[in-house]
Parts: C-alpha cells; structure tokens; sequence
C-alpha cells in the first residue's frame, strides 16, 4: 500500500512537471500581466487601479484589442496585416466627412463604414489570396494608399465633433438597469455573472476532457488560475461599479472574443485556418479551400479595422490626418506577446487579449510615471523582442 502510494505520488510530480512545462506560454502571461499591473499599482501610488483609469484603460486599449483579434487570424493563417493603422485612420476619416460635410445620420454612416472596410479587406485579400502576392507587401502597399487617402479626404485638417449617439460608441456606459447607480448594480451583476460563466466554462471543459480520455489540466493549476481569473474579473467589476459602469466599448469588446474565441476554439472553420497556417499544401490536398480562408481573414481584418477606425473617432469626437499612425506596430506587438507564431498555424485569441492588455498597462503605466515617449518605445521594444525570443527558444527545445 505504501509503494503504490510512493508510486503515485512519484508519477504526479513529473505528471505536474509537465503539463507546466507545455503551457508554460499559457500561464507565464497571466503571471506577467498581473506582475506588470502589481508592479505599476506600487510605483503609481494606487492610481494605476483607480476606477477612473481602469475604464481609461478599457477606453484608450479597445481599439487595439479589437484589431488584435483580426490580427490574430491573420498571423495564424501564416500572413501580416501592415495597413490597419491606416484603414482605421481612413474609415474615421471617411466617417466624419460623411457626417459632418455630407450630412449622413448616424445610424448610416456606421454601417456604410463597415461595409467600406470588408471592401478594403477583400481588396487587399484578393491580392494576397488569388495572385499570391506577399501579404506584407500588399498591406505595405495598402498602409501608404489609405494614409494618402486620409489625408486627401480630410484636406489636411480635423473634422469634428460628432454627434452624441456617435460619441457614445466609445465614451457611453450601460445604464444601471437596477437603479442603484453607485456602485452600479448593472456593473456587480455582469461581475457576478462572468465569475459564474467562467466556473462553469472551466468545469465544462474539464469534464469534456475526461469524457474523451484528454490530457486535462492538473486539479491545483485548475482551481489557482480560475481563483485568479475570477478574483481579477470581480475586482474589476466593483471598481467600475464605484465610477460610472461598464463602459459601451467593454461590451462590444467582451462580446468580440467569446466570438472568435468560440470560432477558432470550437469549429470547423477555426480548425481549418489553424491547419492553412501550419502547413498550407498540406491543408490543401486534404480539401480545405485556402484562397477562400485566405481571403476571409483579409475581409475580417477589414470589418474589425473599420469597427476600431470608428470607435476610435467616436473617443476623440474628431477626425485627424494623423488617426491610426503606428497603430499597426502595438496590434502586432499586442498578437506576438500573446503567444502567436511568426510561422504561423498557433496563438490563442486570449492570448491576443492579454497581449494587447499587457502592452495596454505597460502604456499607461509608463505615462502615469511620466516616462518620456522614447522610452515608453525602448520598452515595448524589448518586450516584444523578449516574447517572441522566448517563443524561439521554447520551440528549439522542444
């Protein structure tokens, strides 16, 4: 009885050992996204999770995390995107003009920006797609053609402002449905909620995984992430609910990921570009259309720039030649530190999320210290060339 007992406890800990040493990229970004937040919440006095610059931070990164999600399909098909800072710059641009000198409603203007962003997306796509040109030259093409057209469009000069059912696209807040208003009830709810979703999700998972005799994440890692995942989720929520609420773009970016989180986790399409960029011919002699694929991530990418080119406007209450410049560097930042490969064929839209929260923080956190420009670029510079190293490294060792 004692042998086997030995026996066991002998296998759990390389059992322990390894699954960690697999999902080392899963658990180290968490680990370094809270550090990060810890770290910047010391230096800062407590500013950095005041309830005030937490909604800053879901205002000032939303658009960011919103590419970042096209971006990832992108990259996981095994191409680049150069051009979204410039679509995002342009559909703002085009947005305004529309408005403010053409007199277009709201409720138009919106979905006639989307519908020019898939057209710039299956412009691109078609290139990259059907003729095989390399992404990053179309894109790179793309990012000067869109940048010109911006600033043809504006003339040089800000368009603005806009009206308040535009603005609230970004700046708005989901009223408090209970009435309380502070702490928002509304806001306690979705926290509620959300912990219980993420409970049920994680226990979901796990019984699916022994059902079908899966690899499962051993019960202690299981039980720590989800506390600290729901810890974190909760703590947020009752911040908010001391400020103003939940913020419109939390909403719309929350909704955003459970879908593509659903779509490449749980279907045959996400399945399918996963397997376009592990190995395109192989993908093709097993029947998957991967011009088709190819050309569904450009059109998506558009759809998602032409979303952020929107709410991004809407936050400034004006249109600027400048909207959007270098915008393209933080989305791809944002998709590496989250665990994406260059090759292509892995990367997790969480991941992305994170990702883009961890260059989000690193912003804002730097800002509040007062840390000039230069070297807020000096250290996201070596943060991303320290994530995709760490990639390199952990590949070549296995």
């Amino acid at each position: 009885m004692e042998l086997a007992e030995k026996n066991n406890s002998g296998s759990e800990g390389p059992k322990l050992g390894a699954y960690l040493a697999g999902h080392l990229r899963d658990y180290g970004l968490l680990v370094a996204l809270i550090a990060i937040m810890v770290f910047f919440q010391i230096v800062t006095n407590g500013t950095l999770l005041k309830p005030v610059n937490i909604t800053n931070l879901f205002l000032q990164n939303s658009y960011i995390i919103i590419m970042a999600l096209g971006m990832l399909i992108v990259i996981v098909a095994g191409h680049i995107d150069l051009s979204v800072g410039s679509v995002m710059g342009f559909i703002g641009a085009l947005a305004a003009v529309m408005m403010v000198n053409w007199g277009w409603p709201v409720w138009l203007t919106i979905p006639a920006c989307l519908v020019a962003g898939i057209a710039i997306g299956a412009w691109q796509g078609y290139w990259v797609a059907y003729w095989k040109i390399p992404a990053f030259i179309v894109t790179l093409a793309g990012m000067l053609v869109f940048r010109g057209l911006s600033l043809w469009l504006l003339e040089g000069q800000s368009i603005g402002p806009f009206d308040r059912s535009f603005q609230a696209l970004s700046t708005g807040f989901i009223p408090d449905l209970f009435g309380i208003n502070r702490p928002n009830g509304t806001a306690l709810a979705a926290g509620v909620i959300a912990v219980m979703l993420v409970i049920w999700m994680g226990l979901r998972k796990r019984a699916a995984n022994r059902k079908y005799g899966m690899d499962d994440e051993p019960a202690m890692f299981f039980a720590v992430r989800t506390l600290v995942i729901c810890g974190a989720l909760f703590y947020v929520m009752y911040k908010l609910a001391g400020f103003r609420g939940l913020p419109n773009v939390m909403i719309s970016m929350t909704i955003l990921t459970v879908i593509y989180a659903f779509i490449t986790e749980n279907t045959v399409l996400g399945r399918r570009i996963y397997a376009l960029g592990g190995n395109e011919k192989a993908a093709k002699l097993s029947g998957i259309k991967t011009e088709k694929l190819t050309f569904l991530a450009f059109i998506n990418m558009g759809l998602l720039a032409a979303l952020a080119g929107l709410i991004f406007a809407a936050r400034l209450n004006t249109a600027t030649p400048k909207a959007g410049f270098g915008f393209e560097l933080d989305v791809i930042a944002a998709v590496f530190i989250g665990g994406a490969s260059m090759s292509g064929g892995s990367g997790k839209i969480m991941g992305a999320v994170i990702g883009a929260f961890i260059m989000g923080v690193l912003n804002n956190g730097m800002s509040i210290m007062g840390i000039g420009i230069d070297y807020q670029q000096v250290i996201k510079g070596l943060v991303l060339l320290a994530a995709v190293f760490f990639d390199v490294y952990q590949k070549n060792k296995g």
